[in-house]
């Protein structure tokens, strides 16, 4: 039996997916540690912190991962350019 050549993809690991991962990650740390945002003040234009801050989050976790993806698209491109083009 012969066997296939095996077809190095690189480190799975690699500091441009730990950056994704924390970029995804961050949103769901800072939302589960209600303790450091169950309280009131300050408050913002008359809306108490709980609210606000949560409200930032949204936004926040919006602009993580749209960074996330923008960073895996460009890792995804340097791949393949790195295995010649074969497939995507």
């Amino acid at each position: 039996m012969s066997k296939a050549p095996e077809v190095s993809r690189g480190p799975v690991v690699t500091p441009v997916r730990v950056v994704i991962a924390l970029c995804l990650i961050a949103p769901f740390v800072a939302m589960l540690w209600v303790g450091s945002y169950a309280k009131t003040d300050p408050a913002f234009l008359g809306i108490p912190f709980f609210y606000w801050y949560q409200m930032a989050w949204v936004l926040i976790s919006t602009a993580l991962t749209g960074i996330a993806y923008q960073l895996w698209q460009r890792d995804r491109r340097a791949r393949s350019a790195h295995q010649g083009g074969a497939s995507e």
